[in-house]
């Protein structure tokens, strides 16, 4: 082989040292030290460690439909173990859109608008890195799940948070109004919401799309617990909404209402040039979600309705139970509207902040809960706030009762 001209090396690196330091260049993204490692899984661990009762993380303790289990070993026994197309089955792409049709009367194209992805996280991502641009701007309701920050770092967009005001979670207009301007991209909206149960009203919507509309910014809707709803809450996806069609990114999956956090099958709705660039993003992010999985996938999303009444009646019970036994512990609850998550405040019991207070709870009661710093970009906001999870059995439920009842009020 013929070596190349020493004057062509000298060219390309004239002046080549013999060793760079790390001084001299940095090894590491800067992306990545703006935010820490996940504190909700971070608590699952200390749960484990302790042996506490789990009330931090979002997954629940009890079976999957049978039908699902069935249709997903019946895909493996198939031998439907290969690469699914990379933006999804086909028989999950026509479920998704019958069931968008059927629950929110918003039609689309499963070859050409609907990208099945390794679960909503994955699809927020690969959206977020679809659309943003260096200089973008990302508006961001807080409390907020604690993806979504991160999710803006490493799309390259700069966020800006609004407030959600408790106790009914209501943000003021003119706030929203001011956060968006020429550089606005993307607003991250999250109905029913982590971490707080709100449900958007219609109203709400209306004003954020008309925001949207003026400053022509995508909306992307993580709608991940659409039909765990409460005392005739009702979800409404901006999709559906006038001025709406071509610039809403709808996120959701199957973790949360069929009870498979674990499956990692979700999705992203949007409009064909929108799906475009998300799918090159999730071909290169994880090439496509589990075959098999997704195959069950289409069974779950044709499940009869009664299934969902039958979710959300059973929810009902599960959060009334949690603000029962967290009521007589001495906590002042912010009861939900939706999704499986009560916010509580904790000033009465003394604790200098709510890390101090999770970690007594975790270490020396037995619970593990999520502190609510974790939900805000400034934590001093939510140094008051503590955060439980309810998609339990009774068993835990009632197991988490006995413990937080040796709380006492300092």
């Amino acid at each position: 082989m013929a070596k190349r001209p020493a004057d062509t090396v000298d060219s390309m690196n004239p002046a080549m040292p013999e060793k760079i330091s790390a001084a001299q260049k940095q090894m590491l993204s800067g992306k990545a030290e703006r935010f820490t490692e996940s504190v909700i899984r971070e608590m699952t661990r200390l749960a484990m460690r302790h042996g506490a009762v789990n009330l931090a993380q979002g997954f629940p303790d009890f079976p999957a439909p049978a039908e699902i289990k069935q249709a997903a070993q019946d895909a493996i026994a198939a031998d439907i173990n290969q690469y699914a197309i990379t933006w999804g089955a086909k028989a999950l792409r026509d479920a998704i859109a019958e069931k968008f049709a059927s629950t929110q009367g918003v039609q689309v194209d499963p070859e050409r608008e609907i990208t099945v992805c390794c679960g909503s996280t994955e699809g927020m991502m690969a959206a977020m890195m679809a659309v943003i641009n260096p200089g973008d701007e990302v508006v961001i309701f807080e409390p907020f799940y604690e993806n979504y920050g991160p999710d803006a770092i490493l799309s390259g967009a700069a966020p800006r948070f609004v407030k959600l005001r408790p106790p009914d979670w209501s943000f003021d207009r003119d706030q929203l109004a001011a956060a968006f301007g020429l550089s606005t991209k993307v607003i991250i909206l999250n109905t029913p919401n982590n971490p707080t149960g709100k449900v958007f009203a219609r109203a709400e919507l209306e004003f954020i799309r008309d925001l949207c509309v003026r400053w022509n910014t995508f909306a992307i809707t993580d709608e991940i617990y659409e039909h765990i709803l409460y005392d005739g809450a009702e979800h409404i996806s901006i999709a559906g909404l006038e001025g709406m069609r071509e610039r809403a990114i709808t996120i959701n999956g199957m973790s949360k209402t069929y009870s498979v956090t674990g499956w990692r099958v979700g999705w992203a709705i949007a409009s064909p040039e929108a799906t475009s660039a998300i799918r090159k993003v999730h071909d290169f992010l994880t090439v496509g979600a589990p075959a098999p999985l997704q195959q069950a996938g289409a069974v779950a999303l044709r499940l009869p309705e009664s299934y969902y009444q039958r979710l959300a009646a059973g929810y009902t019970v599960k959060r009334d139970r949690m603000l029962s036994i967290l009521e007589r512990a001495g906590f002042a609850c912010f009861k939900p509207d939706g999704a499986y998550y009560i916010m509580t405040d904790i000033s009465a019991f003394g604790f200098p902040d709510d890390v101090a207070f999770s970690r007594y709870l975790v270490e020396e009661i037995g619970v593990a809960v999520v502190p609510g710093s974790s939900f805000y970009n400034n934590p001093a906001e939510g140094s008051r706030q503590v955060r439980f999870t309810f998609c339990k059995t009774e068993r835990t439920l009632e197991a988490a009762a006995e413990r937080l009842a040796k709380l006492r009020r300092r």
